[in-house]
């Protein structure tokens, strides 16, 4: 019977994980975390800032709302504090509809390299 590898998922991420998750600079992460009182992550004796799922999330909504909708970071801030719910399920939609669109296109081209064959 072969070795199967068990699943083991991460309790706390890294900053340097996180930035790399969203494609930001970590300088950019920790003047959220300034910026945005939804996001605390814990830190360990040295200092350094360990990121929970739902720190994660955070970041990803925030990146969400900057990035890519175009929104000031004043902007984000008031629609984290008035609206959470609602700016959750809207980027919960958002992030639903990009994976389909990703997999029609993969889908598209595995179709167009089998014609020209």
């Amino acid at each position: 019977m072969p070795y199967k590898k068990p699943n083991i998922e991460k309790i706390f991420y890294t900053i340097g994980e996180v930035a790399d998750m969203i494609g930001e600079n970590q300088s950019t992460i920790r003047y959220w975390e300034n910026q945005f009182d939804a996001l605390k992550p814990k830190k360990n004796a040295k200092g350094n800032r360990l990121f929970t799922k739902e720190d994660v999330f955070t970041v990803k909504l925030i990146h969400h709302l900057v990035k890519e909708r175009g929104l000031t970071l004043k902007g984000a801030q008031l629609k984290l504090r008035d609206n959470r719910d609602e700016t959750i399920h809207n980027y919960e939609i958002v992030s639903q509809l990009l994976e389909v669109r990703r997999q029609l296109v993969e889908i598209r081209d595995n179709l167009d390299g089998g014609k020209q064959e």
